[in-house]
């Protein structure tokens, strides 16, 4: 087999690889998560200073005894503002003495920003908590926005959300709820095993495509010097 046909083989096969490799992690990136992971085991929580609408300071260890659903987000961050409603819809069917969200914004603009969206949008149930510092996101190690802890009545982490989630959802309303009566364990979700099935799959056989002139090549080469040093033993 020539090399050079295989070089064009391999580049065009490279092409493909990495067109369907990027439209498959914007798809899942796009997808907003119908569940959230849960932790093995409960984690500790950075100390997260805030301010509420009235401008005093706030903390984390004010809603002990609650499950937090501690939502880092911006008016500027598109995905944030699309879910936003969704968190609204969740504080009113399960926010009260058991559950609260607590959305806090990291607006340089501050209360301002966050209550003219609000307007914009007409959120009626969750209350404004900012963070113009930007420090939260630090503190509970957030690579992105949006990025959302649970936290349980002790104030641990048990499950994170990292991008949009349908928060009002079903799967998340029952994720919640177990939360809420400690068996939260048991719903512990993953990466959708099929899902990562199939990518892998579609990797492994674009690699194996990719790779099989490469081998070729080397079995030709192989099978010349076995030749040549069998010509040479004679």
């Amino acid at each position: 087999m020539m090399l050079v046909p295989c070089i064009g083989r391999i580049q065009s096969a490279i092409a493909v690889a990495i067109a369907l490799a990027a439209a498959t992690q914007l798809a899942v990136a796009q997808e907003p998560a119908k569940k959230v992971v849960l932790h093995n085991s409960p984690r500790p929580v950075a100390a997260v200073q805030f301010s509420d609408e009235e401008g005093r300071p706030r903390s984390l260890a004010d809603f002990k005894g609650k499950v937090v659903v501690l939502n880092l987000w911006a008016t500027w961050c598109v995905p944030c503002r699309k879910e936003m409603p969704a968190l609204d819809r969740l504080q009113a069917a399960l926010g009260g003495a058991e559950l609260e969200v607590v959305p806090l914004s990291v607006d340089r603009g501050g209360h301002e920003a966050v209550r003219k969206f609000y307007s914009e949008v007409t959120i009626r149930n969750l209350a404004v908590y900012t963070d113009p510092s930007g420090q939260a996101l630090r503190a509970v190690g957030a690579i992105g926005l949006p990025t959302t802890l649970i936290i349980d009545r002790a104030g641990q982490e048990v499950g994170r959300a990292l991008g949009p989630a349908e928060w009002d959802s079903p799967e998340i309303a029952d994720t919640l709820r177990a939360v809420m009566t400690n068996t939260g364990d048991r719903f512990a979700q993953r990466q959708d095993p099929d899902r990562l099935h199939t990518s892998l799959g579609l990797l492994r056989r674009v690699f194996d495509w990719l790779m099989s002139p490469i081998n070729e090549v080397i079995l030709d080469r192989e099978t010349a010097d076995d030749s040549s040093d069998e010509n040479k033993s004679r």
